[in-house]
């Protein structure tokens, strides 16, 4: 008899800004983590980091940091990401900052340039992880 696949999970913490629509922040679902789209909101006064895209890449990976912890997983074992950014030429930029958060560790990222972005935020990463 096959084992049976365990239904997938919603993951919700308060460590991450909390969804703005009828989605999680991340599920749970064969044995990895499919995270939303993370933008530079500080999850414990809901305001927006206005500031540059270093600064704003910062608090995105440190909101999708608490949503993988909140899965039982994190940065190291992620192994996709999509990067939206506003404006191509901040790429540099942002990817000096994604290269300290990943350290040695190098997931599959794609990186595309939008029209916009929720509240006209400079970067929105998206992630998806294996449980360790």
């Amino acid at each position: 008899m096959p084992a049976s696949v365990p239904s997938p999970t919603p993951v919700s913490t308060d460590a991450a800004p909390a969804a703005i629509g009828p989605y999680s922040q991340a599920v749970v679902a064969g044995g990895m983590v499919y995270c939303s789209g993370q933008i530079a909101i500080d999850p414990r006064t809901g305001a927006l980091d206005d500031g540059d895209v270093a600064a704003q890449t910062r608090r995105v990976l440190s909101n999708l940091q608490a949503v993988l912890q909140a899965a039982g997983t994190d940065l190291g074992h992620v192994v996709k990401t999509t990067v939206f950014l506003k404006d191509m030429g901040d790429f540099a930029a942002m990817t000096a900052v994604y290269a300290e958060a990943f350290g040695a560790w190098r997931p599959a990222r794609a990186a595309v340039e939008v029209a916009r972005l929720p509240r006209d935020v400079r970067v929105e990463i998206d992630a998806v992880a294996a449980l360790p």
